[in-house]
């Protein structure tokens, strides 16, 4: 017991330190949000007219993002529309084809916070979409009412001074980018749903590959902690090839269904992998089937990954990989989501070496802030009893953040999660 006391103060600051540098972007698979200590209540100030906020572009990073197309009800993305049957929201509908009422789930979630707003706000008024998804060219090129990622919006009353107050509800209630466009009316839009998923953790769907100690393969959803899987030893990827222990899994949701992107190699490796999980590439001496030399590679999020880029590919056996340029990427839907954690933070699956880690853009302070669970692991032989869903460290770090960090200092991917 002597020792275990001389290192619980070890333990704790580490915890402590680790929910300072990462807190709370530190998730497995499960939609994450920002965290820090609650802000006494400020004013709210109205935006004013051809204001817009935040104080970028529309179709930029910092805002709703880049246009990705028109969506058709004859198209494949149309599954991506939800109707909004809000009691609590007008539509004006002047179609009558209930196309106003088509729209992304993200921009459906901030559109029904907002008419929460305003009835608190202005009891007997309700908000008002004018305009919602387009399918009729009615919008300038590119606009996001062709995604269902835009509205137009008004008070029940069209009591126009009401408008300014309006647009800085609109800013509260987490749209991404809000624009006092016309005396008429406000203009909001939001990031697509697809971009959102690059900030909200990152899996393997249940039919991925590991391959076993002695050379067999397994699914990931049937891997358990204790199981030895091939990795990479080397903090950027690119090191040797060996078994190692599975310790737990930072999330795991059988049931799910949850999109992935899905890369090919040239070499033939196929693998599928959400939206922020870390993948180790390279652009340099990208040349297919070399050895990447070290630090040639750096971690990138799947949805960053791009044709051309190499990823390191092994044989299915302990030894060096070698470089395998990306022909294709594509997007598909797959059941279950599983983030397993290896000693050393990395695993080869479908035979691409990977992160263990996602959401934060750096594997090596991912795998630093995950020290104390190895520690505990290698006390206990244990990472902790974890069934389905988010494994308690992840958890535990979040809970330390809130308690030491303002969101003021959160890192900036932290705050993209905020779901406010």
């Amino acid at each position: 017991c002597a020792p275990a006391r001389m290192l619980l103060p070890t333990l704790v600051t580490c915890l402590a330190g680790c929910a300072f540098l990462l807190s709370p972007v530190s998730e497995g698979c499960g939609p994450g949000r920002g965290y820090g200590k609650r802000r006494p209540p400020r004013k709210l100030v109205p935006l004013a007219y051809k204001q817009f906020s935040p104080n970028v572009a529309e179709k930029t990073l910092g805002a709703s993002g880049r246009y990705e197309g028109k969506i058709t009800r004859n198209s494949e993305r149309f599954k991506e529309l939800t109707p909004n049957y809000n009691p609590d929201i007008i539509f004006k509908d002047e179609e009558n084809t209930g196309a106003d009422r088509m729209m992304t789930q993200r921009c459906k979630d901030r559109l029904n916070s907002l008419a929460i707003s305003v009835m608190n706000l202005w009891p007997g008024v309700r908000l008002r979409v004018t305009e919602g998804w387009d399918e009729d060219g009615h919008h300038s090129e590119e606009s996001l009412h062709y995604e269902g990622r835009a509205v137009d919006i008004t008070t029940s009353d069209r009591d126009r001074t009401k408008y300014a107050m309006l647009a800085r509800l609109a800013v509260e209630a987490g749209f991404d980018w809000v624009y006092y466009e016309s005396k008429a009316h406000i203009h909001c839009s939001v990031k697509s749903d697809h971009s959102v998923a690059a900030k909200s953790g990152g899996c393997f769907p249940a039919e991925a590959l590991v391959t076993l100690e002695g050379g067999g393969h397994k699914s990931i959803g049937d891997l358990r902690p204790g199981e030895a899987v091939l990795v990479s030893v080397g903090s950027d990827g690119s090191g040797e090839l060996l078994y190692s222990e599975v310790l737990t899994f930072l999330d795991r949701n059988p049931v799910t269904r949850k999109l992935f992107y899905s890369l090919q190699t040239e070499s033939g490796a196929q693998l599928a992998l959400t939206a922020a999980h870390l993948l180790f590439v390279s652009e340099r001496n990208c040349s297919e089937g070399a050895v990447p030399a070290r630090g040639a590679l750096r971690t990138v999020y799947a949805s960053a990954a791009r044709p051309g880029q190499c990823v390191l590919v092994s044989e299915g056996k302990p030894g060096k990989g070698r470089l395998s340029r990306i022909t294709r990427i594509s997007m598909r839907e797959s059941r279950g989501a599983f983030a397993p954690l290896t000693w050393h933070g990395t695993v080869v699956v479908n035979g691409v070496v990977a992160s263990c880690y996602a959401v934060v853009d750096q594997h090596s302070l991912a795998h630093w802030a995950f020290y104390p669970l190895r520690l505990i692991h290698s006390w206990t032989g244990s990472a902790g009893r974890h069934g389905d869903g988010i494994h308690w460290y992840p958890r535990l770090l979040q809970w330390l953040g809130r308690m030491v960090l303002d969101s003021g200092r959160l890192h900036p991917l932290g705050s993209a999660q905020d779901d406010r």
